[in-house]
C-alpha cells in the first residue's frame, strides 16, 4: 500500500516553466507555494508534506508524457491537493491534468486557497460562497465540474486557516468526509 502522507500543491504556472528567479517572480502563484515551503523551513511543525519534493524534478525541456508521469506520482503519494485560486491563475494544460487525475483517479479532497483573499468573510456568509469565489471556478471548469466529487475547503491566504485545513483529517483522502463544498464559518 502506498504511504499517502504528502500535500500535492497545484497552481498555474506558465508553460513551459522555468524556476529560475524571474521565472518564479513572474508567476504569482507559484510565489503562493513557495510561501508553504518558507513556512515549513521557518516552523518544522507546520503541517505541509511538500509532495513536491518526493519525486525526481522534471526539467524544463521535458515532453509533457515525463511530466504527466511525474504529476500522477507525486499525486499517487498525496493525501489531498492544495490548489491556489486566484485573478492570475489560467486553465493551463498541466492543472487540468492535476485536476483530473486528482479527483477522478485518487479521490483527492481538495483545500482550496484564495490568495486575492484574507479573512473568512471574503469567502463566505452565512448564506453561503460569495459569487467573487464561484467567478474564480469558471477559470478552470475542469475543478468547477468535479469538485462534488470530493470533499473541498475553501479558505482565504491566513495562515493560521491554512494551518487549520492542512490538520483536518476531514480533508486527506483516507478520512474524507462525505464530498461537497465546505468553508470556515463567521464566528
Amino acid at each position: 500500500m502506498i504511504n499517502r502522507t504528502a500535500n500535492y500543491a497545484a497552481f498555474y504556472v506558465s508553460e513551459p516553466f522555468n524556476e529560475s528567479n524571474l521565472g518564479a517572480n513572474a508567476t504569482p502563484d507559484f510565489l503562493y507555494y513557495n510561501q508553504l515551503r518558507a513556512w515549513k523551513g521557518a516552523d518544522s511543525s507546520f503541517p505541509f508534506v511538500d509532495a513536491h519534493a518526493k519525486t525526481y524534478n522534471v526539467r524544463d525541456d521535458s515532453d509533457w508524457e515525463t511530466l504527466k508521469k511525474r504529476l500522477h506520482d507525486r499525486l499517487n503519494l498525496s493525501k489531498n491537493i492544495i490548489l491556489f485560486l486566484s485573478t492570475n491563475t489560467k486553465n493551463s494544460k498541466a492543472l487540468q491534468e492535476e485536476i483530473e487525475y486528482g479527483i477522478n483517479e485518487k479521490g483527492l479532497p481538495i483545500i482550496v486557497v484564495y490568495p486575492d483573499f484574507k479573512e473568512k468573510c471574503d469567502i463566505s456568509s452565512s448564506i453561503g460562497i460569495h459569487k467573487q469565489i464561484k467567478d474564480l471556478w469558471d477559470k478552470l471548469p475542469k475543478f468547477r465540474d468535479n469538485m462534488d466529487k470530493v470533499a473541498t475547503l475553501h479558505v482565504p491566504y491566513k495562515k493560521n486557516l491554512i494551518t487549520s485545513a492542512l490538520k483536518d483529517a476531514n480533508f486527506k483522502v483516507q478520512t474524507m468526509a462525505k464530498a461537497g463544498i465546505y468553508y470556515y464559518k463567521l464566528s
